[in-house]
């Protein structure tokens, strides 16, 4: 019965983490697809030549390394050299509604996000999104991967 209640308690404490860190897993979500966007919209909008679209360290614009989350700058683009401070999330106060005045405004610090391009062959480019978020004690990965081409 002790074994029973033990593991019963473990997997009570396990889905309380989960609960716990569900908004940065869904934060961290959001903010992979805004990236991955960001890309997207520098190559259709024509702000950025196809050989710019990449990793500053290969002459791009999208800075190299896991970066803090900061509201985009006047490029529109985030994860620039001209990005804002960073970003904040409003959360619901004590009345447990968002859009009143007792919201609280949470910066997100805890996250980081990286653009790593990488060429595969002339005309197509893998982008993979590494959003780090907290998780319990430690931290955790979400990544996206997709794959843009020359051609829009």
């Amino acid at each position: 019965m002790a074994t029973g209640l033990l593991t019963l308690a473990a997997v009570f404490s396990y889905g309380m983490l989960h609960l716990n860190n569900g908004t940065d897993l869904l934060t961290a979500k959001e903010k992979a697809t805004e990236a991955i966007e960001s890309v997207f919209t520098a190559r259709d909008s024509l702000v950025v030549t196809w050989s710019q679209l990449r990793n500053q360290t290969y002459g791009g614009i999208f800075l190299s390394g896991p970066q803090p989350i900061r509201t985009p700058g006047p490029d529109g683009l985030v994860n620039t050299a001209d990005d804002g401070p960073v970003e904040e999330t409003i959360l619901p106060g004590p009345d447990r509604l968002v859009g009143t005045a007792d919201d609280e405004v949470a910066p997100l610090h805890s996250l980081t996000r990286e653009i790593r391009i990488t060429d595969l062959n002339q005309h197509l480019r893998e982008i993979r999104v590494v959003v780090t978020y907290p998780y319990g004690e430690g931290a955790r990965e979400y990544i996206l991967t997709t794959y843009i081409s020359a051609f829009a």
